[in-house]
């Protein structure tokens, strides 16, 4: 008893360990990570967990799918069948009375007479039999084929296979450009956020170097308490303004997890950097721009090309058709259901070739035709609205990166003029020769221009990459 005790003693301490380290698993697995990821490294896991860039890869195995299941319309098609039925009723049929003649004229021919002692005579009407055809039980098993030897709408289905899967392929590069483009932006925005809240910072502590510096000269009969709570009510501002900064760019980094399919619990470090070199980097190079490049213009196209596909078939199903049907099967009949016993199967085959040829179907495909063309015209005259579209978006963007740099390069200057002017008016105010008033606006003006380089470097990296978007080089 003490040994079999022990025994399930340590079972259970067996089955306790493995139910811990399961759950430890369960809870490693689903604890937050955190990524660190440069700009490249979030567009490639936007590529591979972003919910519609997923889905955009599938609709290419999809049509992958389709694209076998019409190619196996042109392979042969083999089916095999077996069945049995019962017969509680053999349907009776009523037929002319065959035998009766037969007989009568072998009697005739005998010279048999009847009772009366005359020759018996052929009747003129023998009357019907009623008789039932068939068994209570019959099988068959068999096999068949049917082969495509020529139709003209499934060889131009066999042509566009390839078409079809390049459209799908196309519309997913769509997608992942335009979450390319959006991952761009939300994360160079929040980069510069970056900037902002050191900006913020810095003017936080010159505000409470200045108020540390008044307070002082209040003290000592230099400054006037209104001084004091003027430099307090502005600290207050900027405090407020951090903290609402903070929280948009705490905003910002949920929307871009949620843009690159990225559990919210999961912690993101951004480790780019931007400067105004990089905003500036490689845009001359983007001048010699062709429609081609753009993806939606090679979408475009190719939805083109399957509108010819169309016509072309519906052309060709003006063509005969030609198909090659044959069938083997076996056949029994039974009055008790016992077809694996004793008893004869019969043979039925048969090899058919069979020629469709189309001499009227209501015009119906000319009108196919007739419309696949218009679909079609539909097509190129929406593939030169996307021409013009196109021309627009690009000297917009390369419109409004040009003023987005040069505005950045005009706020620049201006923001490190600002901070040079409070600097001096700091001074003169620290050694009695500059008012409050002085400081105060020169403190504003600084504040302003800070604001104003910031929307500057939000304004040129969203220029850059709609411009870069819009050459197709993105």
């Amino acid at each position: 008893m003490k040994i079999k005790e022990w025994k399930l003693a340590a079972w259970g301490l067996i089955m306790l360990v493995a139910v811990c380290s399961a759950s430890v698993q369960a809870q490693q697995a689903q604890s937050p990570q955190v990524h660190a990821f440069s700009i490249q490294q979030a567009i490639d896991y936007a590529k591979q967990n972003n919910v519609q860039v997923k889905n955009a890869l599938l609709d290419i195995k999809i049509q992958e799918q389709t694209n076998r299941e019409f190619t196996g319309a042109a392979y042969p098609q083999i089916h095999g069948t077996i069945g049995t039925s019962y017969n509680p009723n053999v349907a009776t049929q009523v037929i002319p009375n065959f035998i009766g003649p037969a007989a009568y004229q072998v009697l005739v021919n005998e010279g048999v007479k009847d009772g009366n002692g005359n020759p018996i005579k052929m009747p003129s009407d023998f009357g019907f039999i009623a008789a039932q055809f068939g068994t209570k039980f019959s099988a068959t098993a068999g096999v068949s084929l049917s082969q495509i030897l020529f139709d003209g709408q499934v060889f131009v289905g066999l042509q566009a296979r390839r078409t079809l899967i390049q459209f799908q392929e196309k519309g997913a590069e769509l997608t992942e450009e335009t979450i390319r483009a959006n991952v761009y932006k939300i994360y160079y925005q929040l980069v510069v956020s970056k900037t902002q809240i050191e900006l913020l910072d810095a003017n936080i502590e010159l505000l409470n170097k200045l108020q540390h510096d008044t307070r002082i000269m209040h003290e000592n009969g230099f400054a006037e308490k209104l001084d004091l709570d003027k430099l307090s009510v502005q600290l207050a501002n900027l405090q407020t303004e951090k903290e609402s900064a903070l929280n948009q760019i705490q905003n910002g980094y949920l929307g871009l997890k949620v843009l690159m399919g990225m559990p919210v619990k999961d912690s993101l470090v951004l480790t780019d950097s931007l400067t105004d070199e990089k905003i500036k980097n490689g845009i001359l190079l983007l001048n010699d721009f062709d429609y081609s490049q753009r993806k939606d213009y090679q979408y475009a196209e190719l939805g083109i090309k399957l509108k010819e596909y169309d016509i072309r078939r519906y052309r060709l199903s003006k063509l005969p058709t030609l198909n090659l049907n044959g069938y083997y099967n076996k056949s029994a009949q039974r009055n008790k259901f016992d077809f694996l016993g004793d008893g004869s199967w019969f043979n039925i085959s048969a090899v058919s070739l069979q020629l469709n040829i189309p001499i009227f179907t209501g015009f119906s495909a000319n009108a196919r035709i007739a419309k696949a063309k218009l679909s079609l015209q539909q097509s190129l005259n929406q593939r030169e609205a996307l021409k013009i579209n196109i021309d627009n978006e690009v000297e917009t963007a390369r419109n409004n990166f040009n003023t987005a740099v040069a505005t950045l390069d005009y706020q620049k200057k201006n923001m490190q003029l600002a901070e040079t002017v409070f600097q001096q008016t700091k001074k003169k105010f620290e050694i009695g020769t500059g008012s409050n008033t002085e400081i105060t606006q020169a403190q504003t003006d600084m504040k302003a221009a800070q604001t104003n380089y910031i929307n500057a470097l939000y304004n040129a990296i969203i220029a850059r990459i709609d411009y870069i978007k819009a050459t197709g080089r993105l």
